[in-house]
């Protein structure tokens, strides 16, 4: 009796290890991209596999959306685990500035920052303009109304004491400005987006192009006052017809989290990541870009302990 009553205690046992193991909750990671054309569904995806892989009950999935505003909204209901944001709409989430003046949300922490996101400001070749100084007058295509760009357009403008009513601003999508430019409605834009971007080589196929240079001058007064720019260069021919290198400014496409998020589900995200860029150079060529050496430069928010945890560790 003393041997079976061994044995049915160690079964016992085990059944309950099996048991304990099972009940292990799966956390479900809905991971907020942007749209199916751009960098941060394909980059979403590899992300979502990456930590499907290598971290134990998590169930990731990337879905596509409407972007940075959007996505901080989604956040902030609920519906998402995870973010691509850049790291300017970020910061006004944060302090409640711009589209969210009357919507601050404070729990938005940071996890990762990951590549440039270039403010590019195009114009026609034959529309004489060569200066921010020289956009005065002219029809010019801001970004879709409530968009980051819209925000990126005026602050530099500003920087060069210029302001919206000094332009006829256009409140176009990048597909609409693109489209416009092309047709001659409009004469220069501004986009942002990591470069190259599919929307200015498209124009550049079809139309001689220049890029408007954000001189160091301005940039420094930018920088000054919105520390979450960088100065940033568009390489030259990175576009049909532009042969010289031209300087701008970017912000930081960015990956962001609630601060109700788990420590230890945060630190996997992280580590996990940098562990695996292979797989995300494969996703997209930006990926080259995302390195743990550079995963806090323009941080705009206060990082999520996880993620602290994460960067702590060599």
């Amino acid at each position: 009796m003393g041997k079976k009553m061994v044995a049915l205690l160690v079964c016992i046992m085990l059944l309950s290890a099996v048991v304990v193991g099972c009940s292990q909750p799966q956390q479900f990671v809905n991971i907020a991209t942007g749209g199916t054309a751009g960098t941060y569904f394909p980059l979403g995806g590899a992300f979502a596999e990456i930590w499907n892989k290598n971290i134990k009950n998590v169930n990731a999935t990337a879905q596509s959306t409407g972007a940075s505003t959007a996505n901080v909204n989604m956040l902030k209901e609920g519906k998402v685990e995870v973010i691509f944001v850049q790291n300017d709409i970020a910061y006004y989430a944060a302090t409640g500035t711009e589209m969210f003046k009357d919507a601050k949300y404070e729990d938005i922490k940071g996890l990762v920052t990951l590549y440039p996101e270039t403010i590019q400001i195009v114009a026609r070749a034959d529309k004489n303009i060569a200066t921010i100084a020289d956009l005065k007058g002219k029809k010019i295509a801001v970004g879709a109304a409530g968009s980051g760009t819209v925000a990126n357009a005026r602050q530099i403008l500003e920087a060069a004491d210029i302001t919206f009513e000094d332009i006829k601003a256009q409140y176009l999508s990048f597909a609409e400005a693109a489209n416009n430019i092309k047709d001659g409605n409009i004469d220069a834009a501004f986009l942002t987006a990591g470069y190259p971007t599919a929307a200015v080589q498209d124009i550049a196929a079809q139309q001689k192009i220049v890029i408007v240079q954000v001189d160091d001058a301005i940039a420094d007064k930018l920088i000054q006052k919105y520390p979450f720019y960088t100065k940033q260069t568009i390489v030259a021919n990175a576009y049909n017809g532009v042969v010289t290198d031209s300087k701008t400014v970017a912000v930081k496409a960015m990956l962001a989290v609630s601060s109700k998020m788990k420590d230890d589900l945060a630190y996997q995200l992280v580590r996990t990541l940098y562990a695996n860029t292979d797989r995300i150079k494969a996703a997209h060529k930006v990926g080259e870009q995302i390195t743990k050496a550079t995963g806090k430069d323009g941080m705009p928010i206060k990082l999520h302990p996880g993620a602290e945890k994460a960067f702590s560790e060599k």
